[in-house]
C-alpha cells in the first residue's frame, strides 16, 4: 500500500508480523523473544546474517557495532552488500535493513566498533552476546567475551567454514573463553593457530581447500562462502532461541558443534581443557604451517 508519493504506508503489526513463528514458539515465548534485548559485534558476512535472522525471529532489541564501510568483495557473501550500498557504512545500512523488517525495532549503534571505552556500554542489559567479528578481529573478541563472563551474558559464536559452520557457546558459569582457546601471551600468529583449532577440532573443510594461497594471514584475508554465513546464520538464530527461551540442550565450550554441507558430515566435538588438550596441540601444530602460506595436506 503506498500513498500518492509512492511512500509505502502499509501497517505494522507485530502479531501479524510474527505470527507463522507461533506452533515452533508459544505466544508467550514470542512475547520473551520481543522484550529480549541481543548484542551483535560485527555486520560483515555473519553479523549481518545474524541481525536479520533474529530481527524475523522477533527479537526487537539490539546493541549493534561496526566501524567498516561496503566494498565490491564483500558481494560474494554479505546480507548488506548491493552495488548501491558500496562505500556506505555496514552499521547505518543494516540497521535500516532491521528496520525494514521491523519498523518498531529499538536499535543502539556503536559505529567506533566496540572499544575498551565502549564495551560495557555495549553490553549493559544485554540478555545475549552475538559474535559477529572478523576472523582477525581477536584482540576485540578476546576483550567481549572476557566481559561477557563477568557480567554473566552467554555468550555464542559461529564461524563460517569453507560450506559449513563451527558454532561455540561459552556459558557464564562454563569454560571461558581464555581458557578454551589458550592464547594467552602467545605470538600472533599462534594465536591465530590456537584460535582456528579451537573453533574448527574436525577440520571438516580443509581437504576442499583447492587454492590454499587464497588464505593470507600476513594480509588479513581469506576465503568465505555464502552458504557458510547462512548455515551459521540458522545455527547462530536457534541458539538464541534456546538460550532466551530455556529450552531444548545447549552444549557449552568445551563441546563444539560444525556441520559441513559440502561433505554431509555434522560433528559434535569435545575437548577438555580446551587447546591444552593433546589433540588440540597437535592440531595447532598441524595448521601452522598454513599460517606461511604451506599447504596443509
Amino acid at each position: 500500500m503506498t500513498d500518492a508519493t509512492g511512500s509505502n504506508t502499509f501497517p505494522f503489526d507485530y502479531a501479524k508480523a510474527y505470527s507463522r513463528n507461533i506452533g515452533w514458539v508459544t505466544q508467550a515465548e514470542q512475547a520473551k523473544l520481543r522484550g529480549a534485548r541481543v548484542a551483535i559485534a560485527g555486520l560483515g558476512g555473519v553479523g549481518g546474517a545474524h541481525l536479520l535472522t533474529l530481527s524475523r525471529l522477533g527479537i526487537s532489541q539490539f546493541h549493534i557495532s561496526d566501524f567498516d564501510d561496503f566494498d565490491v568483495h564483500n558481494l560474494n557473501r554479505q546480507v548488506g552488500a548491493f552495488m548501491p550500498n558500496m562505500g556506505q557504512p555496514k552499521l547505518d545500512t543494516l540497521a535500516r535493513m532491521a528496520k525494514d523488517i521491523n519498523p518498531e525495532i529499538d536499535l543502539r549503534l556503536f559505529p567506533k566498533g566496540v572499544q575498551p571505552d565502549n564495551v560495557d556500554e555495549f553490553l549493559k542489559d544485554v540478555d545475549v552476546y552475538v559474535d559477529g567479528l572478523d576472523f582477525f578481529a581477536l584482540p576485540a573478541r578476546r576483550m567481549v567475551f572476557a566481559k561477557c563472563r563477568e557480567k554473566g551474558i552467554p555468550a555464542l559464536t559461529a564461524g563460517p567454514l569453507g560450506m559449513g559452520t563451527a558454532f561455540l557457546y561459552f556459558s557464564p558459569t562454563g569454560m571461558s573463553f581464555e581458557d578454551y582457546f589458550q592464547v594467552e601471551g602467545k605470538t600472533r600468529d599462534d594465536q591465530y593457530a590456537n584460535f582456528i583449532a579451537g573453533l574448527s577440532p574436525a577440520m571438516l573443510a580443509r581437504d576442499y581447500l583447492v587454492a590454499p594461497e587464497a588464505v593470507n594471514f600476513q594480509e588479513k584475508r581469506g576465503p568465505s562462502t555464502i552458504m557458510a554465513c547462512d548455515l551459521c546464520a540458522g545455527v547462530m538464530g536457534t541458539s538464541v532461541l534456546k538460550v532466551l527461551l530455556g529450552r531444548g540442550t545447549i552444549k557449552a565450550a568445551p563441546w563444539g558443534l560444525q556441520f559441513d554441507a559440502y561433505h554431509l558430515k555434522l560433528k559434535q566435538t569435545w575437548r577438555p581443557f580446551g587447546n591444552a588438550n593433546p589433540l588440540q596441540k597437535l592440531l595447532v601444530k598441524f595448521i601452522r604451517p598454513m599460517l606461511r602460506g604451506e599447504k596443509i595436506a
